[in-house]
């Protein structure tokens, strides 16, 4: 549901003054999405994956415990991964194409990425 005139009045208001009070939280705010938060998890996750392997292959003939704290860090990290990347494959096509504030997609990506984008919603459009 699009918003009125009132309140997209309202909500710029309330972006300029955001704006003003802290630029560096709204700069922050205006670029992350959804794949820049659930990548970084991602990448975080591999990372703790890996450790976990380390742990479990140099630890486990001395210490079983250790080999087991290795094996509790992987499935820690793994439950990370999934659930991350689950949340980035929800994320809709128009997020990833969206293009940023102030930005000419056509400028950067050439024409194609507007004629696929006509093609996409023509689809979207003929489904329902």
């Amino acid at each position: 549901m699009p918003l009125s005139e009132h309140e997209q009045r309202v909500l710029a208001e309330l972006e300029e003054s955001l704006s003003k009070q802290d630029p560096r939280f709204a700069k922050n705010v205006r670029e992350t999405n959804v794949y820049s938060h659930g990548g970084r998890r991602v990448r975080w996750g591999i990372a703790g994956f890996i450790a976990g392997l380390l742990i479990l292959i140099l630890c486990f003939s001395t210490s079983v415990l250790l080999g087991l704290a290795g094996v509790a860090l992987m499935f820690v990290s793994a439950v990370v991964i999934e659930r991350n990347a689950r949340l980035m494959g929800r994320a809709s096509w128009q997020d990833i194409t969206r293009p940023s504030q102030g930005d000419d997609t056509r400028a950067n990506y050439g024409p194609r990425t507007s004629s696929l984008r006509d093609w996409l919603s023509r689809q979207r459009r003929t489904r329902e």
